[in-house]
């Protein structure tokens, strides 16, 4: 299965912090992957810099084979010696709107929803590039069959939905696009249990019956790892570990870190 998103030693900062350095990653076409790591390793800041909203100051990010972000050689020594590789070699960065056009849409951290809108017109506004209302109607109509609960829903304004209902409506907003690639940033912050479980079995499920590629980011190592083919984790902007989901439950660092073990 070859990689549908790939991330290449890729550096991004904020000011004089290093948020990210050397980040490389993998996700294969059609698996669920996950990220896991402390709160500030600097995961959300990946998902960011994957859908174009960080700036690369090194590495490069490639999606289905195609660049979608580069620094170019700005950062290497000889280019730095060489004000002529410099201007060869330029940064590459499509916007945010190109890159969710290629088929990768991100359900950010806090949901971010239209509060004083409805149900159905956050829908709509997940299929805002698409111009035939017939193909909208359809969209909802599928998400309707994903999530029952927002067909209940659909007249209510967000803000008078539950936080996993939120989080349901902004997955459901997010797959109105037809992505290939779902960016899940802490699709189970500040949920029960009982809700965070049922919020993964659907995206298990997304992965399963709409062939969605999935790479979620999440705290809750034990659900991530568990929905999750492989894994990575992250500290202080490095990638620490990487393995088959498996086996990293298995692993005692893990254990001791982020399982409680």
């Amino acid at each position: 299965m070859g990689a549908l998103l790939s991330v290449d030693n890729i550096v991004v900062r904020y000011g004089n912090i290093t948020a990210l350095k050397r980040v490389s990653l993998s996700v294969p076409q059609g698996s669920v992957v996950c990220l896991i790591g402390a709160n500030g390793a600097g995961k959300s800041t990946l998902l960011k810099a994957i859908v174009g909203l960080e700036p690369l100051a090194a590495g490069s990010i490639s999606f289905d084979g195609r660049v979608i972000a580069s620094a170019g050689a700005e950062d290497t020594e000889s280019a730095q010696a060489d004000w002529r590789a410099k201007r060869a070699v330029r940064a590459e960065k499509l916007t945010t709107d190109r890159i969710v056009s290629l088929g990768i849409s991100l359900v950010p951290e806090g949901r971010r929803v239209f509060a004083d809108m409805t149900v159905e017109e956050n829908l709509e506004m997940g299929a805002f590039r698409e111009r035939d209302a017939g193909v909208v109607l359809r969209k909802i109509d599928e998400m309707y069959s994903l999530f029952p609960i927002l067909k209940e829903r659909r007249r209510q304004k967000t803000r008078s939905l539950s936080g996993g209902e939120q989080q349901m409506m902004a997955i459901a907003r997010a797959l109105m696009s037809s992505p290939r690639l779902l960016l899940l940033d802490e699709p189970g912050l500040g949920l029960a249990p009982l809700i965070i479980k049922h919020i993964f079995s659907i995206i298990s499920r997304i992965n399963r019956e709409e062939g969605v590629t999935v790479f979620l980011v999440e705290q809750n190592a034990k659900i991530a790892l568990n929905t999750s083919d492989r894994g990575y984790v992250m500290e202080t902007g490095n990638i620490v570990l990487e393995d088959v989901s498996a086996r990293l439950l298995e692993n005692d660092r893990v254990k001791a870190a982020y399982l409680g073990e």
